[in-house]
């Protein structure tokens, strides 16, 4: 018995052709992958439909709707996003008059962000629009379930980001 299987119930691994292959419904990435990529085709056409927001856009309005005044390193942080995408991100939102910003007078580069009057209307049109899909997500899931679940993907998170070692 490997460490693989010492750790689990169901196996990642199944009899293939020529060996061993992975069983892709039991391997823990391709499924958190797969609700991802399910989540954001979903959520991004519904964004784009009624708000002309993308998926990146949506998540900038989220952190600074959380966190007012962060700035974009901040931003990247909080959401897990690169600087490139936030930085195009901040500028479109700031372009369509979303967000307001105040730049530091010791480097005028850095700039805390905040929603506008705009801003904050889009952002919770969109707050309610992101429940209403997760709530179409998790419909008929029994609420302890949910739970554990949220639990075990923040152990994951935790356990990922906590690696520093590349292991």
């Amino acid at each position: 018995m490997n460490q693989i299987d010492k750790m689990r119930i169901s196996s990642p691994i199944q009899d293939g052709e020529g060996g061993p292959v992975l069983n892709l419904f039991n391997y823990v990435p391709f499924l958190l992958n797969a609700v991802g990529n399910a989540w954001q085709r979903k959520t991004a056409a519904i964004y784009r439909e009624h708000l002309r927001l993308g998926i990146v856009e949506w998540r900038v309005l989220a952190a600074i709707g959380i966190e007012p005044g962060i700035t974009a390193n901040q931003i990247c942080t909080m959401s897990r996003m690169d600087n490139a995408a936030a930085s195009r991100s901040l500028r479109l939102l700031q372009d369509w008059g979303y967000l307001t910003f105040e730049a530091e007078e010791t480097d005028p580069r850095k700039k805390r962000w905040w929603l506008s009057d705009a801003g904050r209307a889009v952002h919770d049109e969109c707050l309610h629009i992101a429940l209403e899909c997760e709530a179409d997500m998790i419909e008929d899931l029994p609420p302890e379930d949910l739970e554990t679940c949220m639990q075990v993907l923040r152990h994951m998170l935790h356990h990922l980001e906590s690696r520093t070692d590349g292991k």
